[in-house]
């Protein structure tokens, strides 16, 4: 499985987001969902996702928040951070989030989209002594509800091929697979050799692997 970044970096990455949403909820008093907001419009959460050590060795979950609130809100954050000894159900959030986005490659903004931080805090008492593997089948399930899938993950599947196989059979590389499934890329502006490539794998049509979009414009009647 190709995950989000190198997991050497993943420990690291787990305690600087849980850091950094117990700064900001429970120091700063920002709501976590107003919060997610600000960090998912935030260059931080590019950085994080990518796994870029300057990012996730080089700052504590402090630094962080402030630097979000600065470049989202144009404001610096004067308060001042308090000795902790227990770690946070806000932590304990920050800490799972980053461990569901490394593992599966998605989003930041699309993981949050299918589960909010609020339903996060709600399930907390329930999963916080739960293996990990939990964590991730309940946000996979939300996922799946949130997110249809693809026309080339439904193909994919029907004709019994792995992400891998086909990345073989077709030259196109494993993680943008993944990423088109994932609709961390759009298939729809993939090149027309990429497309062709999968498309022949399965002997479909090009047409049958991209997302058609019909608008219809107000005020239009169809034709009986």
């Amino acid at each position: 499985m190709t995950y989000a970044y190198q997991e050497i970096y993943l420990s690291k990455a787990q305690s600087v987001l849980g850091d950094v949403f117990d700064y900001a909820v429970n120091i700063c008093g920002i709501s976590g969902n107003d919060f997610v907001k600000l960090f998912i419009v935030s260059s931080v959460r590019k950085r994080m996702e990518n796994g870029e050590p300057s990012c996730l060795a080089g700052k504590s979950g402090i630094e962080i928040v402030r630097e979000i609130v600065e470049e989202t809100k144009g404001q610096k954050l004067q308060i001042k951070p308090k000795d902790r000894f227990k770690r946070s159900r806000e932590y304990r959030i920050g800490w799972a989030a980053s461990y569901y986005q490394w593992y599966s490659g998605r989003k930041y903004h699309d993981i949050f989209k299918a589960i909010s931080f609020e339903d996060l805090q709600k399930m907390y008492y329930t999963l916080h002594e739960a293996d990990i593997t939990k964590f991730v089948d309940i946000v996979d399930s939300k996922i799946k509800e949130h997110f249809p899938e693809t026309n080339l993950k439904r193909i994919r599947t029907a004709y019994g091929f792995t992400q891998v196989e086909l990345a073989e059979c077709s030259g196109v590389s494993l993680r943008s697979i993944q990423m088109y499934e994932q609709r961390n890329k759009n298939i729809n502006k993939a090149s027309v050799d990429t497309v062709y490539s999968l498309a022949k794998v399965f002997g479909c049509t090009m047409e049958d692997l991209i997302k058609i979009y019909v608008s219809v414009s107000k005020g239009s009647h169809s034709n009986r």
